[in-house]
Order: C-alpha cells, then structure tokens, then sequence
C-alpha cells in the first residue's frame, strides 16, 4: 500500500500497530504527504520510506511514485488533495470519511468541520464511510460504513473522538476484506 497523509499520522499509526499484530495483512511500501508533517516522521521511525510532493501529484508523478514502491493499492489516510487516479489504479484508491456519506462530503469538508456542520445540521447519528475514490471528493463508491449516535451535550471534538474509534477499526478490517478479495481474484 501507498498510505497518502497530512497531519498526525494517527491513521497511519493504527495501521502499523494493526500490521504488526496481523489484522492487516499488508505491507505499507510508501508514505507520500504534500508537506512535510508529523506523520512523515512517525513513517520515517518505523523505517517506512517517506515522502513529500508539494501541491497536486499529476496522474503520471503518482504512477511514478506507486511503481517505485511497488504499491498495488492507495490508501488515503487524512490526505485531503484531489487525487487523480492512474489508469490500472481504478477501485484501488481508498479513504475514510469521518461522517455517514453520501451526507457531510465533499471539497473543503474534514476534519473538524465535519463533525461542526453534523452537529449544527441536527443530526442524529454520525459515523464514517470508507469508500472507494472516484477522483472527485467524496463520490465514489461506499464500501463500509460504522456509526455512532451524536449526543445532545457533543462538540466537534468529542465527537470526532468517537468517530476516530470507529475508523480505528472499520478502516483496517475494510482494507484487510478488500486486499483479500484483490488476492484471492488473482489466483483464480
């Protein structure tokens, strides 16, 4: 897996740990973010090769960066640029979204803004959404969701908090399904 970050790394944190104890049955050959972050050096820590590409990564700059490291598979982790998809990549390009899609997605919608226009929309319940990227901001396919109730006395914070613990494991089980299903249609 390609891992594309921009923040803390607590995603890629959490993939590692789910890596080593062997729920994730993957090898993270890349971590690409657009500035450097703390998440590049928690990559770095671990041995992981590391790297920037400031602004937006052409379609053939992230074939180039996806072939040296040998990734099948994309995996966005807090990555919040439009990502072209290299032809060959198609439904191999993961993220998470931190609320039930199709509602509360696309451009200039993460993080704790999410979680801001959840709460002043109302809502009942919140959650994540892993899907499959289509190469527009939040549109693709839906693959799995989990969700959560918003609580009446939530703020952005705490409910991003519990939104986390969710992604925390519907992320690296989806990941683990689909690389399974990936590896299984090869050999047939």
């Amino acid at each position: 897996m390609a891992v594309f970050v921009s923040g803390t790394g607590r995603t890629l944190e959490n993939f590692c740990e789910r890596i080593a104890d062997g729920t994730l049955r993957a090898r993270i050959g890349v971590v690409v973010a657009s500035k450097e972050c703390p998440a590049l050096d928690k990559a770095r820590a671990r041995d992981i090769p590391a790297e920037v590409h400031p602004g937006t990564l052409t379609e053939a700059a992230l074939r180039k960066v996806l072939e040296r490291a040998g990734a099948e598979w994309v995996v966005l982790a807090g990555y919040t640029k439009l990502m072209a998809i290299p032809e060959g990549y198609e439904g191999r390009v993961v993220n998470i979204h931190p609320a039930l899609l199709p509602k509360f997605g696309g451009k200039g919608m993460y993080g704790m803004r999410v979680h801001e226009a959840v709460i002043a929309a109302g809502e009942k319940r919140s959650g994540c959404t892993v899907h499959l990227c289509d190469g527009k901001y939040d549109t693709g396919p839906i693959v799995a969701q989990a969700s959560c109730h918003v609580r009446a006395d939530d703020t952005a914070q705490t409910l991003a908090a519990r939104v986390f613990e969710l992604e925390k494991e519907l992320y690296p089980r989806t990941l683990d399904a689909m690389l399974a299903g990936a590896r299984e249609s090869s050999r047939a």
